[in-house]
């Protein structure tokens, strides 16, 4: 009968990015177990289509008193009949899991009396990656970064020629402090046309505004901002030259993904504890991201040729 084993992820799009090296690793040490992945409604496609798993349980993160949805959670995770979980939240809902299962299995993570605990008193510290991968080392396995070729769709009809640079200028609407002002976004567009780049800006509904004044800043940048999915996205990073990009999901993947990534922080982030991970990312912090001049993207601007 295969091993039963459950990793914990749920969000967000960053954090659940910078998992998939981990959630590669897990699987392709327990080939032939049967991985249930926990986690929030925004990750079942992309947890579906990267084959690391065989089950998906949705964590609706039901209120205090969503009797429904506690006992929902709680039959699930004891029909599981799991043998192994691999907690890759590391925070106060894992507990909570730990608690709802009435035989322990045997649990990777920092929970106390946990038969893997993970010792490392400085894990809070850590960036999320190294945090993973160190935890995951005690267990005999190597995490890395992942390959993302399965995150692929046709983006011919987008009409970007190559060489072409990707910007990404959103955040989180409740995140602002963590946008690079957007008319900066596009005079660097409207710098790098004029250099021989196709360039394109990707957003979301909820950042029409500012990619409205990228725009209007930056003539002749390409607006693909609400037409692009996860696996464009990924797509698009793997022909792009380069990209520059806020403390944000897609910033993440484009830099997962291999393409060269300015990536720029505020005050109001750790890139020490989260920034992208790839094999060519570049950061750029400053308290107060208005006192980064497209100077300094420009000085650290190192495009790469793409076939």
């Amino acid at each position: 009968m295969p091993q039963r084993i459950l990793v914990i992820k749920l969000s967000a799009l960053g954090d659940f990015i910078l998992a998939l090296g981990s959630m590669a690793a897990i699987r392709r040490t327990h080939k032939d177990a049967h991985i249930t992945l926990l986690t929030t409604r925004p990750f079942v496609d992309i947890a579906q289509r990267s084959g690391y798993f065989n089950e998906i349980i949705v964590d609706s993160r039901p209120k205090a008193f969503n009797v429904a949805g506690w006992l929902y959670l709680f039959k699930m995770l004891n029909r599981g009949n799991f043998t192994r979980v691999y907690d890759l939240q590391l925070n106060d809902r894992s507990a909570v899991y730990y608690r709802l299962m009435l035989k322990k299995p045997e649990w990777s993570g920092v929970i106390k009396g946990a038969s893997h605990f993970y010792a490392n008193p400085d894990w809070r510290q850590m960036h999320a990656f190294a945090r993973h991968k160190t935890m995951l080392a005690e267990l005999g396995m190597n995490v890395s970064i992942p390959d993302l070729s399965w995150m692929k769709s046709d983006v011919e009809f987008f009409g970007l020629k190559k060489p072409y640079v990707l910007l990404v200028p959103g955040s989180a609407p409740t995140w602002p402090e963590k946008r690079w002002p957007a008319i900066r976004y596009g005079a660097l567009g409207f710098k790098l046309i004029k250099q021989g780049y196709d360039v394109a800006v990707l957003g979301t509904s909820a950042e029409a505004e500012v990619i409205e004044r990228v725009l209007k800043s930056g003539p002749g940048i390409i607006d693909l901002s609400g037409k692009t999915s996860l696996y464009d996205i990924a797509t698009l990073a793997r022909g792009a030259a380069a990209a520059v990009g806020n403390d944000t999901g897609p910033t993440h993947l484009i830099a997962m993904s291999g393409c060269p990534t300015i990536a720029l922080f505020s005050g109001a982030s750790h890139p020490e504890l989260s920034a992208p991970v790839g094999d060519a990312v570049t950061i750029i912090q400053s308290d107060d991201l208005n006192d980064i001049s497209l100077d300094d993207i420009m000085k650290n601007f190192k495009p790469r040729v793409v076939a």
